[in-house]
């Protein structure tokens, strides 16, 4: 994402810095994604519009490049290979006590790619991607379909995650635990929430 910025000179035609662009993509982002999630968008509104849609935040309308960026992004994006801080030290850890699986709101195209690889397969039991199923977080089938997949009951299963409504929400209304994943401490969460990976190993 950083890349492009630069590439594309959006700091100039935005007049504006490249986290402010970021934390502004963030946050359309998770909107468009609850949008899929309801069915009010499909997927190719998702992917042909949103970077359209925060240069209009900035009073920059172009939407031609819009798609040339998108095109650039999801061809880039699968194949980054940056984990959080202590990601396989923690993964190690909980899989010697727990039985893990993901969840992805994603296409199945780019979501194996960057599984595959990170080297992130083999810790995992199960990987529901939302797309493969046409059930997205927070419904509560997805959350129903792990069960399923897991052969566990609702009360035995715990959703980490770093999206608050689609995954803290989304489990919390499914009847699991969750765990807040956020490094910004701003949004408050009144259940367990941690700034870094290493600290689930102090829950678990």
């Amino acid at each position: 994402m950083q890349q492009l910025f630069l590439e594309f000179d959006l700091t100039d035609k935005l007049k504006t810095d490249f986290d402010t662009f970021h934390t502004n993509y963030k946050k359309t982002n998770s909107k468009l994604w609850l949008q899929y999630a309801k069915k009010e968008i499909d997927k190719q509104y998702l992917r042909n519009h949103r970077f359209n849609l925060v240069f209009n935040q900035f009073d920059y309308d172009n939407y031609d490049e819009n798609l040339i960026i998108t095109d650039h992004y999801l061809n880039r994006a699968p194949n980054g290979t940056h984990l959080k801080e202590n990601c396989i030290e923690v993964l190690d850890y909980l899989k010697q006590k727990y039985q893990l699986h993901i969840i992805t709101n994603g296409f199945k195209q780019i979501q194996f790619i960057k599984i595959d690889g990170c080297g992130l397969r083999n810790y995992f039991t199960n990987i529901i991607i939302s797309e493969e199923h046409n059930l997205t977080k927070p419904d509560k089938e997805i959350f129903r379909l792990a069960e399923s997949f897991a052969g566990a009951k609702k009360d035995e299963c715990m959703m980490i995650g770093d999206n608050f409504e689609s995954d803290v929400e989304g489990a919390i209304n499914a009847g699991w635990q969750a765990i807040y994943f956020s490094e910004d401490t701003s949004r408050k969460f009144e259940g367990k929430q941690i700034t870094g990976l290493q600290q689930l190993k102090q829950l678990f």
